[in-house]
C-alpha cells in the first residue's frame, strides 16, 4: 500500500516537473514591465530577463537607479521613472509602455515595488507611515495593474504580483501584513475574473531576504525614532525593557535574512516564461519549511510558536 502511494506521489511530481519545464516560444519578442527596479528583486529580475533576451521595460523610482541599471544591461532594456503612489505617474508610464509594445501588447507585468519600514508594533506607527505602506504595496499594485491590464489582455500575457510570506502568516509589521494580504486577495480575484481572457496571474511569496527594503541600519534607526515619538502612555504600557527586547528580536531577524535573491527572481522568471506557471510561488527555505507549515496549524498553536520568544509589556495582565 505504502509503496503504491510513494510511487503515485513520485509520478505526480515527475509529471509536474516535466510540465513546468515547458517554455513559452519567441521570448525575444515579448515585453515585460517591472516596477521597483532601483534595487533588490526588481533590479536583479530586470538584469536576469535582459540576459535571457526578453525586452525589459524597467520602472525605477529615481533617475539615478534607472541610469545605474542601464549601465548593467544591454541596449534592449529601457527604463522609465515611476512613482506607484501617484496616478499621473502611472498614467504616463502606461502611455510610455503602450508606445513601446504597440499592437503586440504587454506580455508580462511584474508588480514588485514595495516598502516595509518602519518595522514596529501597530500602536507605534503614525497614520502617515501606515498610509505610505498601503499606498505603495496595495493601492499602487491595484492602480498599476488596472492601468496596464488592457495591454496585458491584448497579449494574453502574465501578471506577477510580489506578495510576502507575511501575506499568508501575519506575524509582525502589521500594516505591511495587511497590504500583502490585500495583494493576495486582489490577485485571487483578478485570476478568476480574467480566466476567460487567457491572462495568467501568479503570486510570489518571499520569505526573509536582504534587500534595500530590509536594510539593517535604516530599519533599526526608524524603529528607534518611532519609539522616541510614541506618546507617553504607549511607552508606559510597553516599557523600555520591552522595546529593547523587541529591538533585538528584529535585529536578529534582519541579520538572518537570506542574501540569495535568485530564489525569488527565479520564481518570477518561471511565472513569466513557463507555459504552465504556478498560481503561487513560495521563495526561500523559511517560507517553504516554516511559515507555510505554520499557516496550516490550529490558530492557538501557531500563535504560541510565533510569539513564544516575544517579551511581555510592562503593563501586561
Amino acid at each position: 500500500m505504502w509503496l503504491y502511494l510513494v510511487a503515485f506521489v513520485g509520478l505526480y511530481y515527475l509529471l509536474r516537473w516535466y510540465r513546468e519545464k515547458q517554455v513559452v516560444s519567441h521570448l525575444q519578442d515579448k515585453y515585460v514591465f517591472i516596477t521597483g527596479c532601483d534595487s533588490g528583486f526588481g533590479n536583479l529580475l530586470a538584469r536576469q530577463l535582459d540576459a535571457r533576451g526578453l525586452r525589459v521595460l524597467a520602472a525605477c523610482l529615481t533617475e539615478k537607479g534607472a541610469e545605474q541599471l542601464r549601465g548593467q544591461t544591454s541596449d534592449r532594456l529601457e527604463t522609465v521613472t515611476l512613482d506607484v503612489t501617484k496616478m499621473e505617474s502611472i498614467t504616463a508610464a502606461t502611455q510610455w509602455v503602450k508606445e513601446h509594445v504597440g499592437d503586440r501588447g504587454l506580455w508580462g507585468l511584474v508588480n514588485n515595488a514595495g516598502i516595509i519600514k518602519p518595522v514596529t508594533l501597530c500602536e507605534w506607527l503614525n497614520t502617515e507611515d501606515s498610509m505610505n505602506i498601503l499606498k505603495v504595496n496595495l493601492i499602487g499594485v491595484i492602480q498599476v495593474t488596472l492601468s496596464m491590464l488592457p495591454l496585458v489582455r491584448r497579449a494574453r500575457g502574465r501578471i506577477v504580483n510580489v506578495s510576502s510570506i507575511l501575506g499568508r502568516v501575519a506575524f509582525f509589521a502589521g500594516v505591511y501584513c495587511i497590504s500583502k494580504y490585500g495583494v493576495e486577495a486582489f490577485s485571487d480575484i483578478l485570476r478568476r475574473e480574467l480566466q476567460h481572457f487567457g491572462v495568467k496571474i501568479s503570486i510570489v511569496e518571499p520569505g526573509y531576504f536582504r534587500t534595500g527594503m530590509t536594510n539593517l541600519t535604516q530599519s533599526l534607526e526608524e524603529m528607534k525614532q518611532r519609539w522616541k515619538e510614541a506618546p507617553k502612555h504607549i511607552k508606559e504600557t510597553y516599557g523600555q525593557q520591552y522595546f529593547d527586547a523587541f529591538y533585538n528580536i528584529i535585529k536578529k531577524g534582519l541579520l538572518g535574512c537570506s542574501t540569495n535573491l535568485n530564489l525569488v527572481t527565479d520564481c518570477m522568471e518561471h511565472a513569466l516564461t513557463s507555459v504552465y506557471p504556478r498560481t503561487r510561488y513560495s521563495a526561500g527555505w523559511d517560507a517553504k519549511f516554516f511559515f507555510i507549515p505554520v499557516s496550516y496549524l490550529p490558530t492557538s498553536l501557531a500563535d504560541y510558536i510565533l510569539t513564544r520568544s516575544w517579551p511581555k509589556p510592562a503593563q501586561a495582565v
